[in-house]
């Protein structure tokens, strides 16, 4: 590909030059590649500039003078351009497929997922980026990113693309925007779930994460808000697309709701709700357990028929379905009790899971979990208070320390259950807890298990992960029983 090819839009005298790549990354550079100086947290790519072009980059592309001559290409944002940059590389991919968008701090997996399977139960070819995996077709390839890094996003697309896919669901996370990984992306459509406390540790307040989270709809054709949600209300009056509002009860409509969501029955074996709009009513029963997840259904049904998939295709999808790895997921135990694990690691994530678990539990409550370390401190003891509101006993343990003090971790944690009278223990070793909450289980409990989810691995001190699989550890606890 040509310089002037690839960098049209970004400067107007251009060399006609051979192009062999582009990266933001300086182990990557070689012959012939353009590099995009990008300042992170650690590290800023103008340090390196002059050095990319003695090792052969033909030009760079920054923010500020560099003193690099004609090799130096100036912009106003070097992430954004990385990303355009990027696009135009792989032959602009995201514009040979329907892109489909879902944020929200919990339910973003579940709800694509959900959307996805409607979509091929049409008759749809879908790929699917997300927190658990990405997928083309019948392919797989691990997740790294819940929204992949630039490069790997549009290279990802580029095989969807060439593998035949039609429409791409994706998990849009608020780094995957700020940080403008997807490019000129453009969506047909996108859903706002929710907002509560998370990675605050990076963007440094809520008001920061919802204006990353708001960014999405700068860039659809048709939005979905949840208006359950304060900042879901808020941003259905904010935006100027094409939007509607979705909501729990007869009262949604009060909050701008298009879509209310009634008549919800509750059982361990699924739910079942009405989709009222105006005077059009669907009867909807779905495999799937807990309250929160009749919103998720709510929310991918509303999207689907949005998307012209057929009532018919949405409700076939939704009978038989149990949920996504990790969300909510049933662990068989063969006994008279019952375990779920669920990816829960928010305070409002483990109050839903936890509330809608409570609601078809006979017996005891019991929830495990952790918080993760090198990660926002403040939700903590918040997490704590949230499980210490529906859970009858808490088991406080690990969840991926990284380089904290595990044990340090658990004492933020129990700050939380300071001014409660609910039951805990604590155990530091996740696979030791595990055992000792099935060890505790008697016939009509439910184990909680929150936190890890889909993952496979604990993450500790140095980035080292070790294989940690709840469902293995469920098992080999029941063995020892």
């Amino acid at each position: 590909m040509k310089l002037y090819a690839l960098l049209e839009g970004l400067a107007t005298a251009l060399p006609d030059s051979e192009i062999t790549g582009v990266s933001d990354d300086t182990r990557n550079i070689r012959e012939g590649m353009v590099f995009v100086c990008v300042k992170g947290s650690r590290f800023d790519g103008h340090d390196a500039a002059a050095d990319m072009l003695a090792k052969g980059a033909t030009a760079v592309i920054a923010e500020r003078d560099l003193g690099l001559g004609e090799q130096q290409i100036l912009v106003s944002n070097s992430r954004k351009a990385y990303g355009d940059l990027c696009a135009a590389w792989y032959g602009h991919p995201e514009q040979k497929m329907r892109l489909i968008g879902v944020t929200g701090t919990n339910g973003k997996t579940t709800v694509t997922t959900l959307i996805q399977k409607m979509l091929q139960q049409a008759g749809r070819k879908v790929g699917l980026i997300g927190t658990v995996q990405y997928e083309i077709g019948d392919e797989i390839i691990a997740s790294v990113n819940t929204t992949p890094l630039t490069d790997a996003y549009f290279s990802i697309l580029a095989k969807m693309a060439a593998a035949g896919c039609t429409d791409v669901v994706m998990e849009v996370s608020s780094f995957g925007l700020e940080q403008y990984r997807i490019g000129p992306s453009h969506f047909a459509a996108a859903a706002f779930l929710n907002l509560t406390q998370d990675h605050l540790d990076v963007h440094g307040s809520m008001e920061n994460y919802y204006l990353a989270k708001k960014m999405l709809f700068d860039r659809c054709d048709y939005a979905l808000i949840n208006t359950d949600d304060a900042y879901g209300k808020r941003l259905l009056s904010e935006i100027t697309c094409d939007r509607q509002g979705f909501g729990m009860g007869e009262d949604a409509s009060a909050h701008g709701a298009a879509f209310c969501v009634e008549d919800v029955a509750i059982s361990g074996s699924g739910t079942a709700f009405t989709l009222v709009s105006g005077d059009a009513k669907t009867r909807i029963t779905t495999g799937m357990m807990g309250r929160f997840n009749v919103s998720n259904a709510a929310a991918a049904t509303i999207l689907c028929r949005k998307l012209g998939v057929a009532d018919a295709d949405i409700l076939a999808m939704l009978h038989d379905y149990t949920g996504v790895r990790g969300r909510c997921e049933l662990i068989p135990t063969g006994r008279e009790f019952t375990v779920i694990c669920d990816y829960a690691h928010t305070p409002d994530a483990i109050e839903k899971v936890l509330s809608a678990m409570k609601e078809c539990t006979a017996g005891r409550l019991i929830a495990l979990f952790g918080c993760g370390g090198n990660r926002d401190r403040t939700k903590r003891p918040r997490m704590a208070a949230a499980a210490a509101k529906y859970a009858d006993v808490v088991i406080v343990t690990s969840d991926n320390p990284r380089d904290e003090d595990p044990d340090a971790i658990i004492a933020e944690i129990l700050t939380g259950l300071a001014d409660t009278d609910v039951e805990y223990h604590t155990v530091t070793d996740r696979a030791q807890a595990i055992h000792f909450a099935v060890g505790m289980a008697s016939a009509g409990d439910m184990i909680v298990l929150a936190g890890k989810g889909h993952e496979d691995y604990q993450i500790i001190a140095g980035g080292v992960k070790l294989h940690m699989d709840e469902r293995e550890l469920v098992a080999d606890a029941l063995a020892a029983l």
